[in-house]
């Protein structure tokens, strides 16, 4: 599946290992939080990237302790109508500091991503072949917002207060 990142389309250097299936000897890996809390310690001696899939149903409280070990944590969207998601992203980047990467996958739709960056995503895996060109129709269609979130974008109110002080 295409990985969006930064508005254009990357290699994915990262494995997602099923539970029960093998880990493979090397290479950047995400397994699912249930595989993370069974097998925490064996992962965390692993030399490269881990990662943790999280479900729709998952919270983020249960891997906050863990975030130092993680590089990558990958939120599920089962379905366009389920944004769980868009909340743990949140409290993954703004409660619990989180700075590795947050990746979007299962059913991400275009219309989606610039709220999905708002929320703290970075990478986003998707279906349509033409990612670029969807992410900077996404970025684009809103060019104001009017309330601060993970993104950094300033609010209106914010603009407003610094044009003022700044005539």
């Amino acid at each position: 599946m295409p990985l969006l990142k930064c508005g254009r389309l990357v290699d994915d250097s990262w494995t997602s290992v099923a539970d029960g299936d093998p880990l493979p000897a090397d290479g950047a890996i995400i397994v699912s939080l249930k595989r993370w809390q069974g097998e925490r310690a064996d992962l965390i001696a692993r030399a490269d990237g881990l990662g943790v899939r999280l479900a729709a149903a998952d919270h983020a409280a249960a891997i906050a302790a863990d975030l130092p070990f993680l590089a990558l944590i990958a939120l599920e969207f089962p379905t366009f109508r389920d944004g769980r998601a868009y909340s743990t992203a949140r409290l993954l980047r703004e409660r619990f500091g989180f700075k590795g990467e947050l990746r979007a996958v299962g059913n991400v739709l275009r219309d989606q991503l610039l709220f999905m960056h708002r929320c703290g995503f970075d990478a986003f895996e998707i279906k349509d072949g033409d990612a670029a060109e969807a992410w900077e129709r996404a970025m684009g269609e809103i060019s104001l917002v009017y309330q601060p979130a993970a993104d950094g974008r300033a609010s209106v109110v914010q603009l407003r207060k610094r044009s003022q002080a700044n005539p």
